[in-house]
């Protein structure tokens, strides 16, 4: 355990934890490492054994008082000797005092709440196949139509934490598509469509409701062409599984939203899809 350096990634090196990612099943999309590197370059650890790397974390610090853990992965062949611990630490070290989030596997919350997470609440992933012209609404615009400054006000309803960097590199990466719907001069629903390893990935999906929420959906579906989707639900929103099912798409497992500290109080019922799992 001696012989382990742990050290912070260069921006180039995310990518190493992105594949892991992919490796594991959790379907990254191809532009998540560019845009993971916007947030806090000093939040993404490497831990390497002889100069290879053998685990990695991300724990961004968003503002003073919020973080959010990710990216957590130990290679398979070094599991079990403590490598993931010394790692972990050094990630939480990072936090400071802020309160941190993730999205862990449900298998795993005894061991985060040893570690002082607390239970939120679950997040169901749904896939399937569906077709472009499933749920199409007038009325949708690009969401570059839409001030930057109304999008992060919509944000904060759903989110611990300012992040403009992130918003503005997830919105406007390559490949990523992003959509809106404006009800009496106002951002009523919005949303984010990624290519990924396997098929298409929306998140956020934000609405006033879910009128709102399957409009801005219709419109995702309809520039992707349809094919593969997945998206992950809060299992608190009932009318976003509703939705999610409507599509015909299926659950495919679920993580545990959990928090140290404080658990924040968001408006859950306008989050009909998780922005990422690895950044929250």
């Amino acid at each position: 355990m001696n012989d382990l350096r742990i050290r912070i990634m260069r921006p180039d090196e995310i990518s190493i934890a992105v594949d892991w990612a992919a490796a594991e099943g959790w379907n990254p999309g191809y532009a998540d490492a560019a845009c993971f590197s916007q947030v806090d370059p000093d939040g993404f650890l490497i831990a390497e054994l002889e100069g290879v790397p053998a685990a990695t974390i991300s724990c961004v610090n968003y503002d003073a008082r919020f973080a959010f853990l990710g990216l957590y992965i130990v290679r398979k062949n070094v599991r079990g000797r403590g490598y993931g611990l010394q790692i972990w630490n050094a990630a939480i070290a990072h936090a400071g005092t802020r309160v941190v989030g993730l999205d862990g596997v449900v298998a795993q919350q005894q061991n985060y709440k040893k570690s002082g997470f607390k239970f939120a609440y679950v997040n169901i992933r749904y896939g399937g196949t569906v077709a472009a012209s499933v749920g199409q609404r007038a009325g949708v615009i690009t969401l570059a139509e839409v001030p930057l400054v109304a999008v992060e006000a919509d944000d904060a309803t759903v989110f611990p934490a300012p992040r403009t960097a992130f918003l503005r590199a997830w919105i406007d990466s390559p490949g990523h598509v992003a959509r809106a719907l404006v009800r009496d001069g106002r951002l009523a629903a919005w949303g984010v469509i990624r290519p990924c390893r396997e098929g298409s990935k929306i998140g956020p999906l934000v609405g006033d409701d879910r009128e709102a929420a399957e409009a801005v959906l219709g419109a995702l579906l309809a520039s992707a062409g349809g094919g593969e989707i997945f998206i992950d639900v809060p299992n608190v929103n009932r009318e976003a599984i509703a939705l999610a099912k409507n599509l015909g798409l299926a659950p495919m497992f679920e993580t545990a939203r959990m928090y140290t500290g404080e658990i924040p109080q968001l408006r859950l019922e306008r989050a009909f899809g998780v922005t990422t799992l690895e950044l929250g």
